[in-house]
């Protein structure tokens, strides 16, 4: 049975197989992770269709196109894996007739163009193979080596033929104290990506920012009362992201050129509310979407988030769960972030930046109090969106957080 690389979406042509999970000719069973595949939007993992000895045809850190052949299952070797009862294990291989694990064709090429020599470096790889970090690590120290050091290693007798340096061209040698500074890694397809379209976002948008701040006491008292019943009656927890899911949506009502997007000469207005909520990932971020979220009720909003970060841990993201999307939620907050600028999500003319929640004194009521404050961060695309649209947007937002009764008990 042929593993190929499966087609995830309209737009993706090809994928870096990232990872093996399993060993080649390693038995594997029916549904057992086999590897992990990358595209340009999403990471995903292969499992077996079938019980068998795994055959790898492709090896890691290759990028192929959809559809290309990467491995073989052979269920016949099921039986053949499986020692009657009673059997001895074959003996170990002598370890002088011990073969060197196989070298990825990037290895390969690296080894061939830079002079190497894979057979007498050890591997720091799976198995033992040899990397191409591996290869790095060992071109600066024969970099580092002293004519000194040379001479000791050359065999007493006729003097060695000096063969052609692929180093000559170094301009100085790297001294010994400076090696392992710095470690050099290509960008997963995932990454570069992300740099593509965060370059975009800055050069083709007349960008700005708008900021504002909202209590939280509201939401935090609201959360503290009803938490258990809302545990109890949904069977989820009440987080703060959907209070500013269904914020959001009420804001994008009042001023629908945020829920807007630029198509050539037009503006087209979106009478729909597909929201998207930043995941962070292992890889990277990803913004996955919430469809209809005007018709969501809060349990709903939760479950649908809860949903997301399962399949991201668990790299089972489709392309589907990313298409789309009007507007978008980040929350910087989770990692301590008080005050930032987020980048839009082209082609979406607005995104909404959520930061830590800090205690902080405000005046009110003529009184100067204690209150757990978040600032608010609203970037949007100046071209379809006035700076008053803005304003009152962001506006919208903090006064449904600063009263969100209304919310709650629609759900």
């Amino acid at each position: 049975m042929e593993i190929k690389i499966p087609a995830v979406g309209e737009s993706v042509f090809e994928a870096l197989v990232a990872k093996w999970l399993k060993n080649d000719g390693e038995l594997v069973r029916k549904d057992e992770p086999l590897c992990e595949i990358e595209t340009d939007k999403v990471t995903l993992e292969l499992n077996a269709e079938a019980a068998g000895v795994l055959s790898i045809s492709v090896q890691e850190g290759e990028t192929v196109k959809i559809g290309t052949v990467i491995g073989a299952i052979d269920e016949r070797g099921t039986a053949e894996a499986a020692p009657p009862p009673g059997a001895q294990p074959p003996a170990e291989v002598e370890a002088g007739q011990a073969q060197p694990p196989p070298l990825s064709p990037a290895v390969r090429k690296m080894a061939l163009e830079r002079g190497l020599h894979p057979e007498t470096i050890r591997g720091s790889g799976r198995g033992g193979r040899v990397t191409v970090d591996d290869l790095l690590n060992r071109e600066a120290e024969a970099r580092a080596e002293t004519p000194e050091k040379k001479l000791e290693k050359e065999p007493m007798g006729e003097p060695a033929v000096q063969q052609p340096s692929l180093f000559a061209a170094a301009t100085r040698p790297v001294p010994p104290q400076e090696e392992g500074r710095t470690t050099r890694k290509p960008m997963t397809p995932i990454r570069k990506r992300i740099a593509e379209r965060l370059l975009a976002a800055r050069q083709q948008t007349a960008m700005l920012t708008t900021f504002n701040e909202a209590d939280m006491s509201a939401v935090i008292a609201l959360r503290t009362r009803y938490k258990e019943h809302f545990q109890k009656r949904h069977g989820i927890g009440l987080g703060l992201m959907s209070f500013f899911v269904k914020a959001s949506v009420e804001a994008l009502k009042e001023f629908p050129p945020v829920n807007a997007r630029i198509d050539g000469d037009d503006i087209v207005y979106q009478n729909f509310y597909d929201i998207g909520i930043a995941v962070s990932g292992e890889k990277g971020l990803v913004v996955p979407v919430l469809r209809g979220a005007d018709r969501l009720h809060l349990a709903e909003i939760e479950k649908g988030i809860s949903a997301f970060v399962e399949k991201v841990k668990g790299n089972r993201l489709a392309i589907a769960d990313l298409e789309g999307g009007t507007f978008t939620i980040t929350n910087g907050g989770v990692f301590g972030s008080l005050l930032s600028t987020p980048i839009l999500n082209p082609p979406q003319s607005g995104v909404l930046g959520m930061h830590a929640i800090q205690d902080r004194p405000v005046a009110l009521g003529g009184e100067v109090v204690v209150r757990p404050m978040m600032y608010l961060a609203l970037s949007y695309d100046h071209r379809i969106i006035d700076g008053r649209e803005a304003v009152g947007f962001l506006k919208k937002i903090k006064e449904c957080i600063e009263a969100p009764e209304e919310m709650l008990l629609e759900g």
